[in-house]
């Protein structure tokens, strides 16, 4: 990622809870041009090496990675998938309970969203632990989709998120 993008992304500590280090992405949005460049990099992780799409849906996890996972898609020509904090959907879903690094929590994903063999993208902003990628990685699954790989606008290096996108292709535009 370049130095521009990076000094977009500030840090606030002790947010949302005391000895977490927050990086606020929203001055990196408010930009046009690092937005729009920062989508294009992501969506390369849903195309071969020729520039052709590979993907047929793009999720996004709850909240930030929908701010980046829809663009991905319209940049695909994808479809859009979100997966939600639980309650947050209308009809039947699928759950998965999952650990962050400060807490627990429970995602969910439609039941009907992902058809049986698509093939997914998944994105979001912050790779930490692992767990939000691991639950959006397992609902994928249980819809029948195929998971193809894993961008992220940071990874956090010194947490084992990397650990839990196992043989998946990360693709992190920055790492900290």
């Amino acid at each position: 990622m370049p130095a521009a993008w990076e000094s977009l992304i500030h840090d606030v500590p002790d947010y949302p809870t005391p000895g977490v280090m927050f990086k606020d992405i929203t001055p990196l949005l408010a930009d046009h041009d690092a937005f729009a460049a920062v989508v294009e990099a992501l969506a390369a992780a849903g195309r071969d090496a020729d520039g052709n799409v590979v993907v047929d849906k793009v999720v996004g996890m709850e909240a930030r990675g929908f701010i980046l996972a829809a663009p991905v898609a319209l940049a695909l020509g994808a479809g859009f998938v979100p997966v939600r904090k639980v309650g947050k959907l209308p009809r039947a879903t699928h759950a998965v309970n999952y650990s962050l690094e400060y807490g627990e929590a429970t995602l969910e994903l439609h039941t009907d969203a992902i058809a049986p063999g698509e093939r997914v993208l998944l994105v979001d902003d912050v790779l930490a632990t692992g767990g939000t990628v691991a639950a959006t990685r397992e609902l994928v699954s249980r819809c029948g989709g195929v998971p193809h790989a894993v961008a992220v606008l940071m990874e956090l290096t010194f947490l084992p998120g990397r650990d839990a996108v196992g043989e998946l292709p990360l693709h992190a535009l920055c790492q900290v």
